[in-house]
C-alpha cells in the first residue's frame, strides 16, 4: 500500500513536470510573484502552525540549533517571500544554448539547457526549505516532491498551499509542488525507489539523514553530509581582520552549515593573535576545545586530542589548533574538513592563491568570511542545497545547478558514411 502511494505521489509530479517545462519565462515570473504574495497573506496560518511545532519540539528537547531552524516569525515569512522575489530578477537557465563547433561536413553542434524533471527534497526542522526549494523548482522548469520531517510538516503544508493557491490561479497543477503530508519513515523509503518518475534526491539535514537516504536510494543524490568549516590565519595574516572573520563566521549563527567550527593559527602569530582570540570568544561565552600548544592562552578550555578534530559543533563552540605552517594547515583541512567552505586569512596572495588551489573545498575564501557560503550571498538566489559531492554540482546550488544540458544538432541532410 505505501508502494503505491509513492508512486502515485511520484507518478502525478512527472506529469506536472511537463506543464511547467513548457511555461515561458515570463510566465514562470508571474506565478512565482503570486507565491511570494500568497506566502505573506498565508503568515498568520503558518505562524499559528508554526508555534505549535515549536512548543512540541522544545518540549522533546530539541537542540538550540534544531529550534533556530524551525522557528518562524513575521521577518522570516517575508524573508522567504523576498527570496523567491530575488529568484524572479534571476536569469532563466533554461534554454540557454552555447555552441560546440560545426563539424567539416557542416552539421552544427549546440548544448541547450533543460529542466532535470522530478526533484525530491527530503528535509527535517526547515520550513525555509518548502518555500525554495518549490521556487527554484519550478523557474528551473522542474517539479517538485517535499517530504519534510514530522517535527516542521505542518508549517511546511501551509506554506505549500499558499504556494500551490498560486499554481491553481494559473491553472497549473498542484502536483508542481507536491508535499508528503505523512512523515512515515516507510512513505519515504518507498519514494526513494521511484527511479522511473523522480530525476534526483536532494537530502538537507543531519548526517543521519543523509547517510540513511543515500544508502536507501535508487535515485541520484546530492550530498552534504555536514559542514566542519575551519578558518586558517598565516603567518601575514591582518589579526584585526582575522578576528573579525573569526567572530563573523563562530559566532553570529552558529548553528548554521557555513558556521566556523574549526580555528588553525600559525605558530608565528600565536602569541599575538590568541590572547585576543581568548578575549573575543569569551565575550560570547563560546567553548573552546583547545590543542596543547594553544591552551594555555584560554581560561577554561577543554583540551582536545589530535584524533578529536572534525566534530561539527552547531553551538558557540570551536576547535583550535597551533599549526607550523600552511602545509600543515592544509593537511589537517584535507584530514578533517568536510569539502564544504574553508578559509584563509593572510597577506600573502602566493599563499592565498596555492590555497585556494590545493584545498578540496566546494567553496574557498579568501580574507572573507564562511557566512558568504550561501546561494544568496553568492548570487544564485535562493538555494536549494550545497553539494559537497562533485557530481553534477559542487557547492551551494541554484537554478543552474537544478537543470542539464543535452546536444542539439542541425544539419542539411547529411547522413554518416
Amino acid at each position: 500500500m505505501t508502494t503505491d502511494v509513492a508512486a502515485s505521489i511520484a507518478a502525478k509530479a512527472s506529469h506536472a513536470a511537463k506543464a511547467v517545462a513548457n511555461l515561458t519565462t515570463e510566465q514562470k515570473n508571474f506565478v512565482l510573484q503570486s507565491m511570494a504574495n500568497h506566502i505573506r497573506a498565508a503568515s498568520p496560518a503558518i505562524l499559528n502552525a508554526n508555534k505549535d511545532e515549536v512548543a512540541t519540539a522544545s518540549a522533546n528537547g530539541t537542540s538550540a540549533a534544531m529550534l533556530d531552524r524551525l522557528t518562524l516569525n513575521n521577518d522570516r515569512i517575508d524573508a522567504m517571500a523576498k527570496a523567491i522575489e530575488q529568484i524572479i530578477s534571476l536569469p532563466d537557465p533554461v534554454g540557454a544554448t552555447r555552441h560546440i563547433e560545426q563539424r567539416p561536413n557542416g552539421i552544427n553542434i549546440e548544448k541547450r539547457r533543460i529542466a532535470l524533471g522530478v526533484i525530491c527534497m527530503i528535509y527535517e526542522a526547515r520550513p525555509n526549505v518548502t518555500a525554495d526549494a518549490g521556487a527554484l523548482c519550478f523557474k528551473s522548469g522542474n517539479a517538485v516532491i517535499l517530504r519534510c520531517g514530522r517535527e516542521a510538516i505542518q508549517t511546511s503544508l501551509a506554506i505549500a498551499a499558499a504556494m500551490q493557491q498560486a499554481l491553481r490561479e494559473h491553472d497549473l497543477p498542484d502536483e508542481v509542488i507536491s508535499i508528503v503530508p505523512d512523515p512515515d519513515r516507510d512513505l519515504m523509503l518507498a519514494l526513494l525507489k521511484q527511479d522511473k518518475y523522480i530525476d534526483l534526491v536532494i537530502p538537507r539535514g543531519g548526517e543521519g539523514l543523509i547517510r540513511f537516504v543515500t544508502e536507501h536510494s535508487r535515485i541520484p543524490v546530492i550530498q552534504h553530509y555536514k559542514g566542519v568549516c575551519h578558518l586558517y590565519v598565516d603567518q601575514s595574516a591582518d589579526l584585526t581582520m582575522a578576528l573579525g572573520l573569526l567572530l563573523n563566521g563562530k559566532v553570529q549563527r552558529p548553528g548554521v552549515c557555513n558556521a566556523l567550527e574549526g580555528l588553525l593559527v600559525n605558530k608565528h602569530i600565536a602569541a599575538d593573535f590568541l590572547p585576543l582570540v581568548a578575549n573575543a570568544l569569551a565575550q560570547h561565552d563560546v567553548i573552546v576545545h583547545a590543542c596543547s600548544q594553544s591552551i594555555g592562552y584560554f581560561n577554561q578550555a577543554q583540551p582536545i586530542a589530535d584524533d578529536e578534530f572534525g566534530q561539527e559543533y552547531l553551538a558557540p563552540e570551536i576547535a583550535i589548533r597551533v599549526v607550523d605552517d600552511m602545509e600543515a594547515a592544509m593537511a589537517h583541512i584535507d584530514r578533517f574538513g568536510s569539502q564544504h567552505t574553508e578559509v584563509i586569512c593572510t597577506g600573502d596572495q602566493a599563499n592565498a592563491e596555492r590555497f585556494i588551489r590545493q584545498v578540496d573545498s566546494a567553496v574557498v575564501m579568501h580574507n572573507a568570511s564562511s557566512r558568504f557560503s550561501d546561494g544568496g550571498e553568492l548570487g544564485l538566489g535562493a538555494e536549494i542545497g550545497i553539494s559537497t559531492s562533485k557530481l553534477h554540482a559542487y557547492g551551494p546550488m541554484g537554478l543552474e545547478a537544478l537543470t542539464t544540458e543535452k546536444y542539439v544538432v542541425t544539419g542539411s541532410g547529411q547522413t554518416r558514411s
